[in-house]
């Protein structure tokens, strides 16, 4: 434990160093710099203070989100800014070295000054995740993006041509801040006029109460004409905080099922259900939380006893990870699955039909969007709410809005 803090602490020196440095650069007041000084002291004791606070018990809250988002604003940028100058202090070094031993140039210092316009450069690179992140936390964790996919499938029962599903993910109510702006959200969820609503996990961060200043908001989504349906996530499980006692774990799990009741939705365990259209049907089918990393209690095999390879099937997994070492390749052959969980990370960027890219791609093979492998296909919702970091950037919260169509995909 006092190896790791040492090792944070030196980090962090050096860290501050550098950003002392670029700004002693350009900025020649010494009052401006003291001034500096004292506000980044001031800012690491209260980020550090804030974190010793954190109680298990508990868990997130609004203040250790406050705190995250800190940490974020202020060091990313620094870090940036400390690749920059240590990469000049790099080349300063190999320069002076090759000069001292060539004697190419007398008149040169062994370890010339720190150029001024390299910490321009730095500060200027500096600023980009600096006001992205604020951006992210002021306006980019509400700007909801309504996404459209149409999806083909040869085997796709002929009624259900042209069949939309809304699709919303990681809710995470205790998180929410805005009413105004939730309450905008479930306006874009009714206004896509989908035939059936889907829910793909995390409803809440870790405690059913969170959701209960939100109950009247989320039943405000409308009924859909053929249903509204939900499966649990890694969160809704309490698995992230110190509980009394298992009995009251137990009741908090209990609670937060019986939390998609209260907003209408059908929540499946384990379970499936056949959607009517006509003389067609189609098979839904709901796990518990499967995930890599995560808890593993969703049931596959159990979830669809009694379907058949040739059923059309719709799966609700929360965690994707659970397409690609247990779904993908299933003998069963689920036609569509949906999924959640990886918020895109809440951070990243993305220009349809140009570029995506988010850290969270290292850890998860899908993790935003459409995938396919052998016709299976997975879509995974960059989720509906935000964790941990109180923002997003580059990947914003997402409502989808899914066709399913009769045919071979010709895109």
């Amino acid at each position: 434990m006092i190896s790791r803090l040492l090792i944070l602490f030196i980090v962090l020196f050096i860290i501050e160093l550098y950003a002392y440095q670029a700004l002693r650069t350009l900025v020649k007041s010494k009052w401006v710099l003291l001034a500096y000084l004292g506000i980044s002291l001031l800012l690491l004791v209260f980020i550090v203070y804030s974190f010793t606070k954190f109680d298990r018990s508990v868990g997130q809250t609004s203040q250790t989100m406050r705190t995250m988002g800190l940490l974020l604003v202020i060091y990313i940028p620094k870090i940036i800014l400390t690749l920059v100058l240590f990469g000049e202090d790099i080349f300063r070094i190999g320069a002076g070295s090759i000069n001292h031993f060539t004697k190419l140039n007398d008149s040169i210092d062994f370890l010339a000054s720190r150029r001024k316009f390299v910490s321009q450069i730095g500060l200027g690179l500096a600023a980009v995740p600096f006001l992205s992140l604020i951006y992210g936390i002021t306006i980019g964790k509400y700007n909801y993006k309504v996404i459209k996919q149409r999806i083909f499938f040869s085997d796709l029962p002929d009624a259900f041509d042209g069949f939309t599903i809304t699709q919303i993910s990681d809710v995470h109510s205790g998180s929410f801040d805005n009413p105004e702006k939730i309450n905008y959200a479930i306006d874009l969820v009714n206004e896509q006029n989908s035939d059936m609503i889907l829910f793909t996990g995390d409803i809440v961060n870790t405690d059913a109460k969170e959701m209960h200043p939100w109950l009247e908001t989320f039943n405000r989504i409308k009924k859909h004409k053929y249903g509204k349906y939900s499966v649990l996530g890694n969160h809704d499980y309490g698995e992230y905080v110190t509980w009394p006692s298992e009995a009251a774990k137990e009741e908090n799990f209990q609670a937060i099922k019986d939390l998609h009741g209260q907003i209408d939705f059908k929540l499946l365990l384990n379970e499936h259900i056949f959607i009517k259209k006509g003389t067609d049907k189609i098979a839904l089918v709901g796990v518990e939380n499967w995930g890599k990393n995560f808890k593993k209690v969703g049931d596959i095999n159990l979830a669809s006893s009694n379907l058949t390879k040739e059923d059309f099937k719709i799966l609700m997994s929360h965690d994707p990870s659970h397409w690609e070492y247990e779904v993908k390749n299933h003998k069963k052959n689920f036609q569509l699955t949906l999924s959640g969980h990886t918020h895109g990370m809440q951070f990243g960027i993305e220009i349809p039909g140009v570029i995506r890219w988010s850290p969270i791609q290292y850890i998860y093979k899908q993790w935003a969007g459409l995938y396919e492998n052998l016709g299976r296909y997975i879509y995974v919702n960059r989720g509906f709410g935000f964790h941990a970091y109180s923002g997003r950037v580059g990947i914003m919260p997402e409502i989808t809005v899914i066709e399913l169509k009769k045919g071979k995909n010709v895109a």
